[in-house]
């Protein structure tokens, strides 16, 4: 009853922190028109990211093109609602498995020490010291192939090291805990302490780290794309976009400037909900509303 209390109790709390941070509210309410734009956008627009309207070549925005269209007549909405919906599942994605490697191999190092740690450690450090730039312009192109699916893996492979590193130091601290060395004793098995004990203490930072990492990934992604070693054709992202409008951005802005805008707001809305998540989660933080209210008592001076 205590530890449900005390979990509701610092929900609580962190909703309190969240929703006094003007910065959070207006970056949440940003992510989710973003999310709604993306997934609901496809329905409501009359034409696909693929369609050709050949009456309608670099056409600005009007009635029947909502963004205008682009050079080969194609409608810039439904293409920047597909480039959108691709980025931010891509972003997701790569937050996702790249926390969940983290968690995993840092948890483990941390907790069983010695060899364990040792090995899982000298992976990161290898990873760590592979120059990520390079090892993705030698390995994406061979992966082009294989759909964008293959580029989560990559990025994902590639952004998960500093976080085991965090989450190792956290656990070599925890596994020290006393409810840790009692359910040791206890003879509860690793596996059952690492997901019940030592995961959960770690998990204001993982969800943080995670925020932060989706914004991270567009970005990425975005720049491989750009480049031409991201999302493939007839697909489109964020970065496909923004790179076949680059030379024809002063002429024909709203081909350029809608899907850069759309990115600048994603990753400002990632990093504001981002940074109030990690002062909302941090225990350390002292909430106001919480501290009891020294009223003067009657007749004597405050």
């Amino acid at each position: 009853m205590t530890g449900v209390g005390g979990r509701g109790g610092r929900g609580r709390a962190v909703l309190r922190r969240m929703v006094r941070r003007p910065g959070a509210l207006c970056g949440l309410a940003v992510l989710l028109l973003l999310f709604a734009l993306a997934f609901a956008g496809p329905l409501v627009s009359p034409w696909t990211h693929t369609d050709v309207d050949y009456t309608a070549l670099r056409q600005p925005p009007d009635a029947r093109h909502w963004m205008g269209t682009n050079r080969i007549g194609q409608d810039v909405f439904a293409q920047v609602v597909r480039g959108l919906q691709k980025s931010l599942l891509i972003g997701l994605l790569v937050a996702l498995f790249s926390t969940v490697l983290a968690a995993a191999v840092g948890a483990c190092a941390g907790y069983f020490g010695g060899w364990t740690d040792r090995v899982l450690m000298f992976v990161v450090d290898l990873m760590l010291v592979l120059p990520g730039l390079l090892v993705l312009v030698v390995v994406a192109p061979k992966l082009r192939d294989r759909g964008w699916i293959a580029l989560v893996g990559l990025l994902a492979l590639l952004s998960w090291m500093v976080t085991a590193r965090a989450v190792r130091g956290m656990t070599l601290s925890l596994k020290e805990r006393q409810f840790v060395v009692v359910a040791r004793l206890m003879g509860v098995s690793s596996a059952r302490i690492i997901w019940r004990h030592v995961l959960p203490h770690t998990a204001s930072f993982l969800i943080t780290d995670a925020t932060i990492a989706v914004g991270g990934a567009v970005i990425s992604e975005t720049g491989l794309s750009y480049f031409g070693l991201g999302v493939q054709p007839p697909d489109v992202s964020l970065g496909t976009l923004i790179a076949d409008a680059t030379d024809v951005a002063l002429v024909y802005p709203w081909m350029f400037f809608f899907p850069t805008g759309l990115l600048i707001a994603f990753v400002l809305a990632v990093n504001l909900v981002g940074g109030a998540l990690r002062d909302a989660l941090d225990p350390t933080t002292v909430d106001s509303t919480s501290r009891p209210s020294r009223t003067p008592l009657s007749g004597i001076p405050g």
